[in-house]
């Protein structure tokens, strides 16, 4: 990568600090396994004048997701499950669904429908959704505060709970982003006999030197946990009624109390801490096609599997009407991440079949196994939705690729 040029990303990343967008900001970006730029600017900490550091932890959110995936696919690998399994088999309560009819305006306009399969789950394609999804069902969500956070209770008992809801749609005839990746979460507990995060731990962050991610944030991190700044007012999640706030940098998860030191629910959706190191070996280790030094996590096949389109089009042909972490035109979705099919319909620079995804607070990464690239980018600021960092990133990096 030419160096001259990823300095127009290091006076990028400086940029959006001084102009109070983000409080601070990480970059790790590696080529054929070696690393060609780490860059921190700015604050992880504004109340105490910490710096973003390169060991600085944070809250990946939605960057959980492949993590769990990956997860899924290592027990259909060992022919434990299979991705056409309806959920009702692992938790009942998924036995007797319905889904709200075409133009519902209540909750309780529904139509029978039957239990989501694990594939829909993890395309976004069940019909469940999230609570800042707009529509009849992520408001019932949002009234009654069915979110997968990390001191909202049980796994077990909230995925029970998500199956009392009605589905927004049939399963499969649309995309929403949604919960389906926390249900996911709980069948890998019902198939393995563990909990998520002992899975986790033992056949992924262990094996991978993942040391410093988990649900709660790892032993004696103290004030190397970033806080959460948002720009809007009230509530950092409520997208539906998002508004600015006079203070573009409003602390709504400070480090030194938050849920996440000892975070009772495992949201495999959302619910994971770490460090860019830790991600940056995730990242390498789906690019390499499952391959981790002298370890295989999964096989080549089925990471190519994954990292492969499984909708019948783009996301946006599937009629979204919800938030997502990418853009819908010219991208598909695999399995637990998005995939790049045109990249002139993306309206960004990148390659066919770059696989990524990113978190709430807004952090990203991507693969690249064309240009044998990894990008794994730290801030921390809700929501992601609040600037075009992510098109502008992807741009910055391409832009310093001459061969």
């Amino acid at each position: 990568m030419d160096q001259a040029r990823l300095k127009y990303l290091k006076e990028w990343q400086q940029r959006y600090v001084d102009q109070r967008k983000f409080s601070g900001s990480s970059v790790l970006i590696q080529r054929a396994g070696h690393e060609v730029l780490f860059n921190a600017v700015g604050l992880r900490n504004v109340q105490e004048n910490l710096s973003f550091d390169r060991d600085t932890l944070v809250r990946i959110y939605s960057m959980s997701k492949p993590v769990t995936s990956v997860a899924l696919m290592m027990l259909v690998e060992r022919g434990l499950v299979h991705l056409d399994a309806p959920v009702s088999d692992f938790i009942p309560e998924f036995g007797r669904m319905t889904a709200l009819i075409p133009s519902a305006t209540s909750i309780d306009q529904t139509e029978p429908s039957y239990s989501p399969t694990l594939h829909q789950l993890l395309t976004h394609t069940s019909g469940l959704s999230y609570p800042f999804n707009p529509g009849v069902l992520g408001e019932s969500m949002a009234k009654d505060d069915l979110v997968f956070k990390a001191d909202q209770g049980k796994l077990v008992d909230l995925a029970a709970d998500a199956a009392s809801y009605p589905l927004a749609f049939q399963p499969g005839a649309r995309w929403e982003y949604s919960i389906g990746i926390d249900i996911i979460g709980r069948v890998i507990e019902v198939i393995s006999g563990r909990t998520l995060a002992k899975f986790f731990d033992e056949e992924i962050f262990t094996p991978l030197g993942m040391t410093e991610t988990g649900f709660s944030v790892v032993n004696g991190a103290g004030n190397r946990f970033a806080s959460l700044y948002t720009p809007l007012q009230g509530e950092a999640m409520a997208l539906t009624a998002a508004q600015k706030g006079r203070e573009s940098l409003r602390l709504i998860d400070s480090y030194d109390n938050s849920p996440f030191l000892a975070a009772e629910m495992m949201s495999g959706g959302g619910g994971l801490t770490g460090s860019i190191d830790d991600y940056v070996r995730f990242a390498e280790m789906l690019r390499c096609r499952g391959k981790h030094q002298d370890l295989q996590i999964l096989a080549p096949q089925t990471v190519d599997f994954m990292m492969n389109n499984h909708l019948a089009g783009d996301i946006a042909s599937m009629g979204p009407k919800s938030f997502a972490e990418q853009p819908m035109e010219g991208m598909g979705f695999g399995l637990g991440g998005s995939v790049v099919l045109d990249p002139r319909r993306t309206r960004c620079a990148g390659s066919v079949g770059d696989f990524g995804w990113g978190g709430m607070a807004s952090t990203f990464f991507w693969v690249d196994q064309k240009l044998d690239l990894s990008v794994v980018f730290f801030t921390q600021l809700s929501p992601s939705s609040s600037y075009p960092a992510r098109a502008e990133l992807k741009a910055l990096v391409h832009a310093a690729i001459l061969d």
